[in-house]
């Protein structure tokens, strides 16, 4: 199964659908989706919560059969795709507002909060990938998040027995690291692959994509 993640930035086009399609993923795990998102032979579930007009937090679109669940979080979205439970988040970035979906007033106290909801659900799942963007690096140099609010991240990734694959991967600005993500079972075999989220000299979003192949 390939399985993407990517943040759009609000933004659709041709371009945009095209790179998708190239990618070839069964399912996406996306962030800052356009309500005008379509992509062909997918179906595609939205988070209730917008983040702005015309735009929502979160989404997931499957080329395979899916049923729809709650949202876990105001900034993520949750399907079940046979016996996978797949979710995509938004986590809270430095210069985040306190205010909803964001509760204090330090970033680590708002990541933490947001990590503590997921969990009221996520524990239930059975077999989940989680992903999305998550606004932190998982290791070395950390500009969108915080420390703590890493440390936060780490813990759930630990609690819930998975591994990111695309820890290493680099970020769309030179010398960071990837803060976009795909979470998977621990010992499952995965790959991952960095997608470069441009046309021609055109950027389509300030993130670029993130593929993971997982092997079920």
């Amino acid at each position: 199964m390939r399985i993407g993640t990517w943040n759009l930035a609000g933004r659709w086009s041709s371009d945009h659908l095209s790179l998708m399609e190239e990618a070839d993923c069964d399912v996406w795990l996306l962030t800052e989706v356009s309500e005008r998102t379509s992509l062909a032979g997918h179906a595609l579930h939205l988070s209730q919560a917008r983040m702005t007009a015309r735009r929502r937090w979160a989404g997931v679109a499957s080329r395979l059969p899916m049923s729809s669940c709650p949202d876990p979080h105001a900034a993520s979205a949750q399907v079940q795709v046979g016996g996978l439970t797949l979710v995509s988040s938004i986590l809270p970035w430095k210069g985040a507002r306190s205010a909803p979906p964001w509760v204090g007033d330090r970033h680590a106290t708002k990541t933490a909060h947001a990590i503590d909801d997921l969990l009221l659900r996520l524990r239930a799942a059975d077999t989940l990938v989680w992903g999305g963007d998550w606004n932190h690096a998982l290791v070395g140099r950390e500009s969108a998040g915080s420390k703590a609010g890493r440390e936060s991240v780490l813990a759930a990734l630990d609690e819930l027995e998975l591994d990111v694959p695309t820890t290493e991967l680099p970020h769309a600005l030179d010398h960071l690291l990837s803060i976009d993500h795909i979470a998977v079972p621990t010992g499952l075999s995965a790959t991952a692959a960095r997608v470069v989220a441009a046309s021609g000299s055109k950027r389509l979003s300030d993130h670029d994509a993130y593929v993971v192949k997982i092997d079920l």
